[in-house]
């Protein structure tokens, strides 16, 4: 699942008049949306290309936005071919949040209470997958590692879980910190490199990591599931999307299937021969390591 990864967006800088701007890239919501000139064209965005950069003019409101249409946007740009790849689109959707209302805190609660309800109710198409995950979580306290907006530890939060979110990026961190308590489901934040948990060994029960490895390195991969070993008392719950070749606007550098999820199990079991490994397939990879 996407995020607003990059460290150099705002994503509380304020619209003006629904037009908002970041680099080369400029977002502007409209009534009514051209007709013709665009490299795209869908029924709530444009996407039109200059010397100056990109502009995208959409119709998205308050009561549309939801993680659900980062893929109308992911395929968007790529067929508008805007060579940006995972900062451009990350750029895009925090424009298209931002400028659905005047305050930029008032659109990113609508778009994560609007978020949270189909994950939810089970109609957003990533649903099953935090399901599976919530199923699988031992103990009561857990970490979640490369949080991306948060909505999985939310969920977790709500069901009166203890649990810390964490993730590289300090911008989505403060994001989650300053929504969660006005969605009623306070909880922890941390910044840190997921390959260098920054909290003891032992220090929770069960260490979760959707959707991130698949962003990595198999060298950093391995890391990752190292560290988080050393801070999980009794699981590491990974899970990975299968796809043939890497999403680039979500910043994937491998892809996996059965095979090679299970041989990056194998791999965790050499370098820790008191660990078990499993893996199974539900709506994507599942790789779960138990002490």
């Amino acid at each position: 699942m996407p995020a607003v990864a990059s460290s150099t967006i705002d994503p509380f800088a304020a619209s003006t008049g629904g037009a908002w701007a970041r680099g080369g890239v400029r977002v502007e919501r409209v009534d009514r949306l051209p007709a013709n000139g665009s490299h795209c064209t869908t029924p709530h965005f444009r996407i039109f290309s200059d010397d100056s950069g990109l502009t995208i003019r959409h119709r998205y409101s308050t009561a549309d936005i939801s993680d659900e249409i980062t893929t109308t946007v992911a395929d968007g740009l790529a067929t508008a071919d805007s060579g940006g790849g995972q900062d451009i689109f990350e750029t895009a959707m925090t424009g298209i949040v931002a400028s659905c209302a005047d305050d930029p805190i008032q659109a990113w609660i609508a778009f994560y209470q609007n978020s949270i309800r189909r994950l939810e109710d089970g109609t957003a198409a990533f649903a099953p997958v935090h399901e599976h995950a919530e199923s699988l979580i031992t103990g009561n306290r857990v970490l979640d590692v490369g949080s991306c907006f948060g909505f999985f530890p939310l969920r977790l939060a709500a069901a009166g879980t203890t649990v810390v979110a964490s993730d590289l990026n300090a911008g989505t961190m403060r994001l989650l910190e300053t929504v969660a308590p006005r969605l009623g489901r306070p909880l922890e934040t941390a910044v840190f490199d997921a390959a260098a948990i920054a909290l003891p060994p032992s220090s929770v029960d069960t260490v979760t990591a959707l959707h991130l490895v698949e962003h990595l390195t198999p060298a950093s991969a391995l890391a990752v599931l190292d560290d988080a070993l050393r801070v999980a008392r009794t699981r590491v719950v990974v899970a990975v999307p299968f796809e043939a070749i890497p999403t680039e606007c979500y910043g994937h550098q491998q892809v996996f299937d059965l095979g090679s999820l299970t041989e990056l199990g194998h791999a965790v079991v050499r370098a820790h021969p008191d660990v078990r490994a499993s893996v199974h397939e539900y709506h994507g990879g599942w790789l779960v390591l138990d002490r």
